[in-house]
């Protein structure tokens, strides 16, 4: 018995200690990991945030400069063939214009609308309930955006009509002016302020582009197919100081509403489509009844045709996006500088030959493009912290 108790005794001990001896650093090891995880889930959090940020402004970044070169792209493009467009008549007739603006209304209502859809995962009755929240039951919103839509397709009628009595080269001079009247707009209805660089690089980028057309006026003047002499030139000066107005207008009216909201690009799209197809098809019938009665709606139209119209409503899509992602003054921009690019493709196309005052535009063009982009915010921090010290100097000598 005393031997077996001894036994015990002396096992137990042995036993405890060397549980004890193995249990201990598992234990310390499993409150490491736990501290551990607890940091490294403690860190997650704190920088999770900070990544998801980066990771959205990276992306809005993309979407931003992206969007920016595909209107570059657009416009290039639109120019070149709309201008092959207008010189090379189908049959005998010119396609008239306040079709090809309604017919590009309605082409950029239905791509919106096929983007809700998709959107919505290919749901009619969700779709439904979108146009009908959206159009149906929002009187208010339809009618701020009745502004916009009324103004932008008596912008696509005016430039034509500008085109009908204006040469090439003194229409792009003169519809550079947007590129004023759009920063007098965001100053006054978005209260956006720019400094002394962005107003002088405005000047110079309207001066730039100016040189550059007034370069290749004699070409484009000489090349110019209609050849009709009882131009109106006062209704065309009217005509493109309209549209000038207009375009600062409804671009900087659009960016406040999409800026100001939480709706949908694509739905405020869809918005103002609906009010443009209506006031296009009534302007047709203002300006073309007649034609339209005689000739057909489609008079003058080849594919060539239809392909401008396609290119003309995809721009529209992406000047929104440049809108919602970058801002107007900066739309313009790219705009100013897919003239000068356009100018380039067509020395190959068109046999253009540049001179000094194209070569020197188009450094003016990038110089003001460069003083444009460039960052002030360390300037505008500088200027603040010295404002803070003549402050604190003042109060303590008072």
């Amino acid at each position: 018995m005393s031997s077996g108790s001894s036994s015990l005794v002396s096992s137990s001990p042995t036993s405890d200690s060397t549980g004890d001896d193995e249990g201990l650093p598992l234990l310390e090891s499993g409150e490491l990991h736990l501290r551990r995880s607890k940091s490294s889930s403690f860190l997650s959090s704190s920088v999770a945030p900070r990544v998801k940020t980066t990771e959205t402004k990276n992306h809005n970044a993309l979407i931003k400069y992206g969007s920016l070169l595909l209107l570059v792209g657009q416009m290039v493009g639109l120019v070149l063939v709309m201008r092959y467009s207008r010189t090379h008549i189908s049959n005998g007739e010119m396609y008239l214009a306040s079709t090809a603006v309604f017919m590009m209304e309605v082409m950029k209502f239905i791509l919106c609308l096929g983007v809700v859809f998709y959107q919505l995962d290919l749901s009619p009755r969700a779709l439904g309930d979108e146009i009908y929240n959206h159009v149906w039951a929002s009187p208010n919103e339809m009618l701020k955006l009745c502004v916009p839509s009324f103004l932008y397709t008596v912008q696509n009628n005016l430039l034509y009509l500008a085109l009908t009595n204006l040469d090439a080269a003194t229409y792009q001079v003169l519809y550079q002016l947007k590129i004023l009247t759009t920063a007098m707009f965001s100053a006054t209805m978005l209260g956006r302020r720019f400094s002394s660089t962005k107003w002088a690089s405005l000047v110079v980028l309207t001066i730039g582009v100016a040189i550059v057309q007034m370069s290749g006026s004699s070409d484009s003047h000489n090349n110019d197919a209609s050849g009709k002499e009882d131009r109106n030139r006062l209704v065309g000066l009217v005509a493109v100081l309209c549209a000038a107005c207009t375009s600062g207008f409804s671009g900087v009216y659009f960016e406040k509403i999409l800026k100001g909201s939480d709706v949908t690009l694509w739905i405020r799209n869809i918005q103002m489509g609906l009010p443009s197809v209506i006031i296009a098809l009534a302007t047709v019938y203002i300006e073309d009844s007649r034609e339209v009665y005689q000739k057909g709606f489609f008079v003058g139209y080849s594919p060539l045709v239809f392909c401008v119209v396609t290119v003309q409503a995809v721009g529209g899509l992406i000047v929104a996006v440049v809108v919602k992602y970058a801002d107007n003054v900066l739309k313009v921009f790219a705009t100013s500088f897919s003239i000068v690019l356009s100018c380039i493709i067509s020395m190959f196309l068109f046999d253009f030959r540049p001179n000094l005052l194209f070569v020197g535009g188009a450094c003016l063009v990038i110089l003001s493009t460069v003083m444009y982009s460039k960052p002030e915010n360390q300037r505008s921090s500088l200027a603040q912290l010295r404002e803070r010290v003549s402050v604190r100097r003042s109060s303590l000598v008072m």
